[in-house]
């Protein structure tokens, strides 16, 4: 591969490697991950068992106050209906309304 202007180099001891996009996160643990250099462009490639993170929603206060005064439960019960619901704020007083 030398021969080619190819270097493939191994990176050793690597723990886990983490891609995060706005949906959530691709999460390789105990990754092997090789570099490769050609014409001075380096390519990474990455393999491994991989699982997948959802993003935890951002929940404004506000949000959190209209529900917790809707549903009439305190501002930490209705933050994890919020979250529990993806930041959906009629279901979050749905379900704490609902004995």
């Amino acid at each position: 591969m030398k021969k080619l202007g190819m270097q493939v180099e191994q990176i050793e001891d690597v723990e886990s490697i983490v891609i995060k996009t706005p949906h959530g996160n691709y999460i390789f643990g105990n990754a092997e991950v090789s570099a490769m250099t050609m014409q001075g462009v380096t390519t990474y490639q990455v393999s491994g068992e991989c699982r997948f993170e959802d993003a935890a929603p951002k929940i404004p206060d506000e949000d959190v106050t209209l529900v917790a005064s809707q549903a009439n439960v305190p501002t930490e019960k209705a933050k994890e209906a919020l979250i529990a619901s993806k930041g959906d704020i009629a279901e979050a007083i749905m379900k704490l309304s609902t004995p």
